[in-house]
């Protein structure tokens, strides 16, 4: 049996700008930070002739050419892996459709387990191309790229997309004290709602690829504070991140009516009344999880609870996508 894992992450700065329709023209960057929440995927050997799914559904099939999920189809394709006396499982701790990057993590794990099967050892950087190749190129999803490189590299890393397509990585120097207090004050809160990130994201990449005014301007300006918000944690400066999450979260919201709605705003408001520096929606809006930065955890996860928000405890994952078993 091969188990691997692959973190989901917490964008940090610059999210929007890994979009192939942004940085083939302007060069992108993203901080992003992986959580000890994951994405599992087991391979085992299985007893009848068939390659067997189990997901959030279930598929029996004979031959790869069969299988309905695209990701699990094509990753088989580019790694070699015809089965048939396969199982293949896939677990996650946080529910997809949340903001985490899930998607990503579960292409890398998945990648990983098929070259262990294979027998084929493969470095982060070829593992997030290839999860990139299939969700981006093949498969024409309107994503971006930080979410497939942070599930390989694991870490506070920071991440240029450059029009050549390549991406340079470099993982964030924290002072530790700073470190520590980033990783005890950052507080993550399910608002309650799932969504699919793809509607928001293709406006978004529509209009990256009309070269429209507004849409440019936002991510410029993203890029920017993603570029300051990394300098700021690199200096153990906090609160400046704190405040440059809350700019951040402003300039996000114009980019599309579908990226906040009353409730969440409400639910900032909240928190910022009841002792939250700063704050922002992760992923690509609607739902999912709110992050905030505080001095005052225990008035704020007061304030969350009474609203009905569960809190996901955050720790940062510094190891990537790992293959825990292999027998």
């Amino acid at each position: 049996m091969i188990m691997v894992r692959s973190p989901l992450r917490i964008s940090l700065g610059g999210g929007g700008t890994d979009l192939p329709s942004y940085y083939t023209k302007h060069t992108g960057f993203v901080l992003s930070a992986a959580i000890k929440r994951y994405v599992y995927i087991t391979i085992s050997e299985a007893f009848w002739p068939l390659i067997r799914l189990k997901y959030s559904k279930l598929e029996e099939v004979e031959k790869v050419e069969d299988i309905r999920h695209p990701i699990i189809r094509e990753a088989m394709k580019l790694t070699g892996v015809t089965g048939p006396y396969l199982d293949i499982v896939s677990l996650s701790d946080i529910p997809a459709g949340t903001g985490l990057g899930s998607s990503g993590s579960f292409t890398t794990a998945l990648l990983q387990a098929l070259h262990a099967l294979t027998r084929r050892l493969v470095s982060p950087q070829e593992l997030a191309e290839q999860a990139c190749h299939i969700e981006i190129d093949l498969l024409k999803e309107p994503v971006g790229k930080q979410d497939q490189y942070i599930s390989a590299f694991g870490g506070i890393t920071s991440f240029e997309f450059h029009s050549d397509a390549s991406v340079n990585v470099e993982a964030l120097n924290i002072p530790p004290e700073a470190l520590a207090n980033l990783e005890d004050n950052l507080l993550l809160f399910f608002t309650g709602t799932s969504r699919s990130a793809s509607e928001i994201l293709r406006e978004q990449d529509r209009k990256s690829k009309e070269n429209a005014g507004d849409m440019l301007a936002n991510l410029h300006f993203t890029k920017e504070i993603g570029l300051q918000s990394r300098d700021a944690l690199a200096a153990g400066d906090l609160r400046k991140f704190a405040d440059l999450m809350a700019v951040h979260w402003e300039h996000k919201k114009k980019r599309s009516s579908g990226m906040s709605n009353p409730r969440i705003d409400e639910l900032y408001a909240l928190a910022l009344a009841n002792g939250a520096l700063g704050g922002k929606l992760v992923g690509a809006g609607g739902g999912g999880f709110l992050l905030f930065y505080t001095e005052e955890k225990t008035r704020l996860r007061h304030a969350m609870r009474a609203a009905a928000l569960r809190e996901v405890r955050l720790q940062f994952d510094f190891a990537g996508t790992t293959i825990m078993a292999h027998s």
